[in-house]
């Protein structure tokens, strides 16, 4: 019998890390972001990333923060990491990543951190690594510092069409604002402006040498259906592709017909199935 143990992972762990996420480099993009920005320090992850090992290999990972990501996991890690891991609700405002998974970790967590706020079970993820099938938007462009007081508005409609509550509820906005500055500074915002406002914008939410995922796709209401989601997605991955990875990722609502149509004439396909519980 395998010996088995739980625990949190450190620095020390950084490179088996790396070795576990490489085996799906672009599913598991979030979790080696966060890793090579942190080196899975936990006082700078602002949470814990919990290893499962079998005979002293690591096997399966968890990341458990704001957001708790299943990392190359079956049901037998799912299970461990349930049965040994030391945390709440309190600090989890979404359970996402592989459908499989995530499904699994519900089904356990369910009894005691229910109910959910939301599920979206069948989010197909979606990736591009190569050049976009369709003639991409030129006024599609990164977005300047300058812009900010233009695209922030934009940010916080998605995030509520999105999402169902605001980024600023709460307090919530001077946060919220810093982080579309900080993805602005990286060179990570996109967007379309016409005549002082935002009619498309998108954004890299974490990115490796392997890949980068898209969140934040957002038209303006009253512009949606004249293809500008198409043409600027085809814009947003020359961008990627140029400038910050190799393959641009996403996923998408399965409900969500019109994106997923405009991500299908782009040249995306579907590489994974991920699920997302919402508290």
């Amino acid at each position: 019998m395998s010996n088995e143990t739980v625990r949190v992972l450190g620095p020390a762990d950084f490179t088996d890390f790396l070795l576990l996420t490489d085996r799906s480099p672009v599913v598991n993009v979030f979790a080696e972001h966060r890793a090579r920005l942190t080196t899975l320090e936990p006082r700078w992850l602002g949470g814990e990333v919990w290893g499962r090992f079998l005979d002293g290999r690591l096997v399966a990972a968890l990341h458990v923060g704001a957001n708790l990501v299943p990392i190359q996991c079956g049901p037998d890690d799912v299970a461990a990491f349930v049965k040994h891991a030391l945390w709440s609700r309190r600090s989890v405002a979404t359970i996402v990543g592989p459908a499989a998974a995530v499904a699994e970790l519900w089904r356990l967590l369910e009894p005691t951190w229910g109910p959910a706020r939301e599920i979206r079970s069948h989010q197909p993820h979606l990736e591009i690594g190569a050049a976009p099938s369709i003639p991409p938007d030129p006024e599609v462009v990164v977005t300047s510092r300058d812009q900010i007081d233009l695209v922030y508005p934009a940010c916080v409609a998605m995030y509520t069409e999105e999402v169902g509550i605001s980024p600023e509820e709460g307090g919530g906005g001077d946060l919220y604002r810093a982080r579309v500055a900080q993805l602005i500074a990286r060179g990570w915002q996109f967007s379309r402006i016409e005549d002082g406002r935002v009619v498309f914008k998108a954004e890299v939410a974490c990115a490796t040498s392997h890949g980068a995922q898209v969140q934040g796709v957002y038209v303006v209401p009253d512009r949606r259906g004249e293809g500008l989601a198409t043409r600027g997605m085809a814009a947003v991955v020359e961008l990627i592709r140029r400038n910050i990875a190799p393959v641009a990722s996403l996923y998408v609502n399965d409900f969500n017909v019109a994106a997923r149509t405009a991500y299908e004439r782009v040249g995306f396909r579907e590489t994974e199935r991920f699920m997302t519980v919402m508290f």
